[in-house]
């Protein structure tokens, strides 16, 4: 097996490892309000979420940046609670390009968030490895591959339950957020750092 295949196998198990569920939880909310025709919109934000876990990954693992991981444990369920609370009170009428833009630059900065939760785990990973570049590269691709099926499952499951069964969207909108309100507020309650 190539040093490709290994790391990029490693971030596409470590995105569906149920263990970690709190990053599930948050592809979830950033994608719970849009439908199978919005897919290019919803790619892009989990592409900006992608970039900025890359980024923060990338320097914490070359060990140029550390942060209190308590501190960081606590903020990663805090940016899924912000997300779902964005979405519930969200209009769905016109969206103007203004709000589009702060959508992808708040995944890009939880982006940056959750990647500082990844990188104890990879720094450890590539403990061993001399050369980091080929190794951060395939992790992360497996990592945003792992995130489109996510996705991908979620819009087709939006599909099934707002088209096919006849579930008001709104309301579905409202179920899969408020779970992610919830699950957050308890994750952010248990993980408090002060």
């Amino acid at each position: 097996m190539s040093l490709f295949e290994l790391y990029f196998k490693l971030g596409l198990q470590h995105i569906a490892d149920l263990k970690g569920y709190d990053h599930i939880l948050f592809i979830l909310t950033l994608c719970a309000v849009y439908s199978l025709k919005e897919w290019k919109k919803v790619l892009v934000l989990v592409t900006a979420f992608t970039i900025g876990h890359s980024l923060t990954l990338a320097l914490a693992t070359l060990d140029l940046i550390r942060v209190d991981g308590d501190l960081i444990e606590f903020l990663i369920p805090l940016t899924i609670f912000l997300t779902a609370l964005t979405n519930l009170f969200a209009r769905k009428q016109q969206v103007s390009p203004l709000i589009y833009y702060l959508k992808y630059t708040a995944a890009l900065f939880f982006g940056l968030i959750h990647g500082l939760g990844f990188s104890n785990y990879l720094r450890s990973l590539l403990g061993a490895e001399r050369g980091l570049v080929l190794p951060l590269f395939s992790f992360n691709v497996g990592i945003e591959l792992g995130q489109i099926i996510i996705v991908a499952i979620i819009i087709l499951l939006t599909k099934v339950v707002v088209d096919l069964l006849g579930l008001p969207k709104r309301e579905w909108h409202v179920l899969l957020s408020g779970a992610g309100l919830g699950i957050s507020l308890v994750l952010m309650v248990e993980r408090f750092p002060f």
